[in-house]
């Protein structure tokens, strides 16, 4: 893989649904009800079923670990959540990673992340270390 710089190593759209969520939900056991009931959402003044947060977060680590074909390569990831994803009840949303070699040495590169829903960022200074050994 090319750790020049600048150099961009994947580029992709990943499209959730509210049943993503509900699945998300299973897996992880967070069934907190602003995830898949519009009410609840509206409740406590959400605009909309949200995706949970930590599975925006796995989407994004997931884009850059295909990429490079290595899960063990990762040795560090961290990110801010800046918005929210709103998941709409038909048409789902869209969740945009592109990962960018920020930084390289010999020994490891920060692939910087911008990762967006729309027009909307919805994490802010998104950065996976990874070892080039």
């Amino acid at each position: 893989m090319d750790f020049t710089v600048g150099t961009q190593i994947a580029d992709r759209t990943v499209h959730l649904t509210r049943e993503s969520l509900v699945r998300y939900a299973g897996a992880s056991g967070d069934f907190n009800p602003i995830h898949y009931r519009d009410d609840v959402a509206e409740q406590v003044g959400l605009p909309g079923v949200l995706a949970h947060g930590m599975l925006t977060m796995g989407i994004a680590s997931s884009v850059v670990v295909a990429a490079l074909g290595d899960a063990a390569a990762v040795t560090d990831y961290g990110v801010r959540f800046t918005r929210p994803v709103v998941v709409h009840p038909e048409e789902g949303a869209e969740l945009r990673v592109v990962a960018t070699v920020g930084a390289a040495d010999t020994a490891s590169a920060r692939i910087d992340l911008t990762v967006t829903s729309g027009a909307t960022t919805v994490l802010g200074k998104a950065q996976i270390r990874v070892s080039r050994a």
